[in-house]
């Protein structure tokens, strides 16, 4: 049941008949002595969890092993190698990880509200008059743009031959809860026009009200798009995040799987590839839903699944 070898259970047998129960207890693991107490690991690992490397004096905003060996130093007194910072980090359960970027300018306050009382009643209303929601994002793709990793002999960089040429590709889609995504490839700038041609065909393919939820970029809010909202007397509703909040958006992950996970990895040739291997990519995920569907597992996004579950 335990997955233990019967030869170590007849030897522990062995142990308690030669020296009775106590013959059976660990003995301590030789090898020299940690230089920092349970308390203090766990003091260190609430500095890294817990707080911010400019808090304690750094100009640095990243946690190093170099930074977090000094602090050790200050308040501990102890003196730890690179190499040993590592260790002790990784016993810890700590792990290197890329950070993610937040807009200073963002307002927890208004993200608050928007996941507890915002967008909940959107989500009531819809249910009410059935009408769809959908998550819309603007996005621009650079043929410059790379992503991903290769194997390759140690010291030797691996080259991997593309256009010199700068282009680029802007793209508008939006995605439900359910796995629908809908997009365009948009020619130029983005201007209120393309917006709502956009809109114009998003409530033709969804043949009933549509909720419209998106950022607070300029064409958003131009009195165009206000004018053609009046206009579909309640067949679009336009909706705006707080601003500098992209966590909020669902959209934001469709960008991700298509400029990092796709076409950051392909070899750029031209504009016309360039121009099919986006909708190549927004078309594989219109094909799998479920793909959409997983990017709304993210913690960011849990107050959309509580409502659309519901409803």
């Amino acid at each position: 049941m335990l997955g233990l070898h019967r030869k170590t259970v007849y030897g522990w047998l062995a142990k308690a008949r030669e020296g009775g129960l106590g013959a059976l207890k660990a003995k301590p693991v030789p090898g020299r002595p940690p230089k920092l107490s349970p308390t203090q690991m766990r003091r260190v690992y609430g500095i890294v969890a817990g707080t911010d490397p400019r808090q304690h004096a750094f100009g640095f905003g990243l946690w190093t092993r170099d930074i977090i060996g000094e602090v050790i130093r200050r308040e501990f007194g102890v003196a730890l190698s690179a190499v040993s910072v590592g260790r002790l980090l990784k016993g810890l359960g700590l792990s290197v990880q890329k950070p993610l970027y937040r807009a200073y300018q963002a307002i927890p306050e208004a993200v608050e509200e928007w996941k507890t009382s915002e967008y909940p009643s959107i989500a009531a209303e819809a249910k009410k008059i059935g009408a769809e929601i959908y998550f819309g994002d603007e996005a621009q793709v650079r043929s410059d743009y790379h992503a991903g990793t290769t194997w390759a002999p140690v010291g030797q960089t691996p080259v991997i031959q593309a256009t010199g040429a700068r282009f680029s590709v802007n793209m508008i889609s939006a995605v439900t809860p359910r796995g629908k995504l809908r997009f365009s490839i948009i020619a130029g700038t983005m201007v209120a026009a393309k917006f709502i041609d956009f809109c114009r065909r998003l409530v033709a393919d969804a043949g009933r009200p549509v909720f419209l939820i998106v950022d607070g970029h300029p064409v958003h809010r131009s009195k165009a798009v206000r004018e053609y909202v009046e206009f579909t007397n309640g067949t679009l509703t336009l909706y705006r995040l707080p601003a500098y909040s992209p966590q909020l958006n669902p959209d934001e992950w469709v960008w991700k799987n298509v400029k990092h996970d796709r076409i950051g990895r392909c070899q750029i040739t031209g504009p016309d590839q360039f121009k099919a291997l986006c909708i190549k990519a927004l078309r594989r995920l219109q094909r799998f839903p479920h793909i959409v569907r997983g990017f709304f597992h993210d913690k960011n996004l849990a107050y959309i699944a509580a409502p659309e579950t519901a409803a």
